[in-house]
């Protein structure tokens, strides 16, 4: 039999349309435990490529003869080994093609909807690392929020749109992974917007981004309008677009909030989180959609791959949004906090302009899941 390859695109419309698929991971216990392929239907074995040198006959009758079988690595090379090995016992197999390190880099565009001038706004999901970009596209002109590291995939989906990228935005100073705001600002003359109380030592010049700020996209009535709303970071602002979609960055997700840990501050913003979720928030319209820059798990996504669910819907069922006493606030979100996102200080210095990691280390301090919520 031959070995069939199979993309992280692939692998991400497997995950869309909720498809069965067995996944056969042979990296370490530690690394698959941390972080691993996530689909609704998909099933796992575990067992590390070394163990499998001297032959797969041991594992065979633990795979399924019925159903697709994806052999998965950190970088592809032993996946493909024993994806050979496997096809030649007369399994029908594939193995993912740059393995866990494509899978953490694969951004996925989903329309989200349209705009009332006729725009539109998409949601960029980075599938193997849960992080969420935006990119608002109105006559000819576009607006990228959240912008990762792979800046091509948004520079050539602007082309293609026929717009040219004129502002570029970070919700608040990333932890959990590179932003690649200022290098498509750099590439395509773009302004870039960002949080004045998150830079104060950032090496570069930036636009600051401040609450009540609107910035029009395209020459029509698309208005971004900046809402200041910390918690997460002191400087997190969220974004009211066409008065239809609330960006809520790292503050609200749909099934938990912001962790306000990650500059070390977590006992100082607790405060700033709930005033943000519990009442700034509250002033907003139950009909706007979140549009939030992270999910954690993957019930999160909806049927068509996009993550995004209506403001009223979430202050009814976000457990984050209904806690009555302000110490039980406190106390889960400073002493429930998951484990911190890989190499996050060095990250934040990265998107300080501090240090300049060449590309094989930043994809070395991103590897992993995104950590930036508390459920």
């Amino acid at each position: 039999m031959t070995v069939q390859v199979m993309t992280s695109a692939d692998v991400t419309k497997k995950v869309f349309n909720k498809e069965k698929l067995f996944v056969l991971d042979v990296r370490n216990e530690s690394d698959f435990n941390d972080w691993k392929i996530e689909g609704e239907h998909f099933e796992y074995l575990n067992v590390p490529y070394f163990e499998l040198l001297d032959g797969v006959e041991g594992i065979l009758e633990k795979l399924p003869s019925d159903q697709d079988i994806l052999v998965v690595c950190a970088k592809e090379g032993s996946s493909v080994m024993i994806a050979d090995m496997l096809s030649e016992a007369g399994l029908t197999v594939s193995y993912l093609k740059g393995g866990m390190k494509a899978w953490s880099e694969h951004l996925e565009p989903v329309k989200i909807g349209d705009l009332k001038d006729g725009g539109e706004i998409y949601q960029f999901v980075r599938i193997g690392k849960g992080c969420l970009s935006y990119m608002v596209v109105s006559n000819g002109e576009a607006a990228i929020i959240d912008a990762t590291r792979m800046t091509d995939i948004f520079l050539n989906f602007a082309d293609n749109k026929g717009a040219k990228i004129t502002h570029v935005f970070d919700t608040h100073l990333h932890a959990d992974h590179i932003s690649g705001g200022r290098q498509i600002a750099e590439k395509t003359g773009a302004t870039y917007w960002l949080p004045p109380k998150d830079a104060t030592e950032v090496t570069f010049t930036y636009q600051p981004l401040e609450d009540g700020n609107d910035v029009t996209i395209g020459n029509t009535t698309i208005n971004i309008h900046a809402l200041y709303s910390p918690g997460h970071t002191i400087g997190s602002t969220s974004f009211v677009v066409d008065e239809q979609f609330l960006l809520s960055g790292d503050i609200l997700f749909i099934d938990s909030i912001g962790r306000p840990d990650l500059a070390g501050m977590a006992e100082d913003w607790v405060s700033d989180l709930r005033e943000t979720l519990y009442n700034r928030y509250r002033e907003l319209s139950d009909e706007l959609v979140v549009l939030p820059a992270h999910f954690m798990i993957i019930d999160e996504l909806n049927d068509d791959g996009t993550v995004a669910e209506k403001l009223g819907t979430l202050f009814a069922k976000n457990h984050g949004l209904n806690i009555e006493d302000e110490n039980e606030f406190r106390k889960l979100v400073t002493e429930n906090l998951p484990p911190q996102p890989n190499a996050y200080q060095e990250i934040r210095q990265t998107n300080m302009g501090k240090i300049n990691p060449d590309e094989e280390k930043q994809r070395e301090m991103e590897i992993g899941p995104n950590r930036c919520a508390i459920r």
